[in-house]
């Protein structure tokens, strides 16, 4: 009979590595408007540019998107205005004016204070329609009440607008138990819940020439819970091949 003695150091890399994903590009000439807006999409349909000062309009996928890390970056290209930049997940064509089962997830970031609402990012879950004119600071979408209901402002970034001209990388994992956003590698929000699948999209409010680009997807790499007693398990496992090693020698 053959005994297999498998070194610690090989148990703890088969419990804690997985497989990494590979990042695709994404084709934005397949996305979807909706709202308001204008945007274009670029030649090599790796970046889209939204030009007006517009009511909340979104430029999405239309496709469901749970279990993918979406990343990229996105740049004003203005010193003017100081309005709503963003991302929706879990959103459906139509949302923006009300669906009748409308329940997705907003991330919108503000340049500076004004009508109610402070500077700075932040994740909402919305339920109703947001749709207003693009000058309407009384709007839910505005203020984050009615249809808007405020979950969390980011860690780092939660009262800091957006910089004018100012490229930012951004990363948002997209589950049906978590949601995460980094922007330029920093963590900004990370909450749990219970989210509707949907679509993965840009938004934007009362803010033009906003540019999103070199947008990439991968599967989000399931975490492996640490069970409490496997540090003890890998220590006695350590102790009794030292014990054995010793045993040989004497």
């Amino acid at each position: 009979m053959y005994s297999i003695r498998i070194p610690i150091a090989a148990v703890a890399a088969a419990i804690f590595t997985t497989t990494a994903a590979t990042a695709a590009p994404v084709d934005l000439s397949t996305w979807t408007v909706d709202g308001g807006g204008n945007w274009t999409v670029a030649g090599d349909n790796n970046s889209v540019f939204q030009s007006l000062n517009s009511a909340p309009t979104v430029f999405h996928n239309g496709t469901d998107s749970q279990g993918l890390s979406l990343a990229g970056e996105i740049t004003v290209e203005t010193t003017g205005d100081n309005d709503f930049i963003g991302f929706v997940l879990g959103y459906t064509q139509g949302d923006i004016n009300g669906n009748s089962d409308t329940d997705y997830i907003l991330v919108d970031w503000k340049q500076g204070t004004q009508g109610g609402w402070d500077e700075g990012l932040s994740i909402s879950r919305v339920t109703g329609p947001i749709q207003a004119s693009g000058t309407n600071t009384a709007a839910d979408a505005w203020d984050h009440v009615g249809s808007v209901q405020l979950l969390a402002r980011a860690t780092n970034l939660g009262n800091v607008g957006w910089a004018d001209n100012t490229t930012y990388s951004f990363q948002i994992d997209f589950t049906a138990t978590f949601i995460r956003v980094l922007v330029d590698g920093a963590l900004e929000l990370d909450i749990a819940g219970a989210f509707d699948n949907g679509a993965f999209g840009f938004y934007n409010f009362s803010q033009p020439s906003v540019r999103y680009a070199g947008i990439t997807e991968e599967i989000v790499v399931p975490e492996i819970p640490i069970p409490g007693a496997l540090p003890l398990m890998l220590t006695g496992m350590g102790l009794v091949s030292f014990l054995k090693r010793r045993k040989r020698k004497a």
